[in-house]
């Protein structure tokens, strides 16, 4: 979904039954499909992993804004957001394709507009 020029949107959303949750590859490559299919640019990536077989914290800094999620393996469960702006900027894809790479179903998903 595509927003007027100066508007921008920030997807929030809880995803379940995920796999690869503490695969950091996975996750880093989830992060960098995301934000083609968001029609956004990564600036910068970082990954904080918080041990073998432990989820991981992974921000992708986009010059849209933020792609950002939070796994948690033992529960299968994962937080996302992503907060893209721009004429082009398509959150919705981004999420969609975040679902596919990790084999989970949405739970719960808002969607903020922001200025």
């Amino acid at each position: 979904m595509a927003h007027p020029p100066g508007t921008s949107v920030h997807l929030i959303a809880d995803l379940a039954q995920c796999r690869g949750l503490d695969d950091a590859a996975l996750i880093e490559q989830a992060l960098r499909e995301a934000a083609e299919a968001a029609n956004a640019r990564i600036v910068g990536l970082h990954m904080h992993h918080f041990g073998e077989g432990m989820g991981l914290t992974a921000v992708a800094m986009l010059a849209e804004s933020h792609i950002s999620i939070h796994t948690w393996p033992e529960t299968g469960v994962a937080a996302v957001d992503l907060f893209v702006c721009g004429i082009s900027a398509d959150a919705e894809s981004g999420l969609a394709r975040i679902v596919d790479l990790l084999g989970g179903e949405v739970m719960r998903k808002q969607a903020v507009q922001r200025l």
